[in-house]
């Protein structure tokens, strides 16, 4: 997922940080926010939903975005 994401986001994000977790725990953070969370929704995020979440902030903002894992 992350080759996908960062194929398509390559210039547009900073940096990136893949942190291993344990329990089950996965959750996506963009600029320290929670996009998405294993925890919560019981299943593996699709790439898709990472790219829009991706998507979204860069409208929002034009500073590079920070994606987290």
């Amino acid at each position: 997922m992350t080759e996908e994401v960062m194929r398509e986001y390559d210039y547009d994000i900073a940096s990136y940080k893949l942190i291993t977790g344990s329990g089950g725990k996965f959750e996506v953070t963009i600029d320290g926010e929670l996009v998405f969370s294993k925890l919560e929704t019981g299943r593996f995020p699709d790439a898709s939903e990472i790219k829009e979440a991706i998507k979204a902030r860069l409208k929002e903002e034009d500073t590079p975005a920070l994606f987290q894992s």
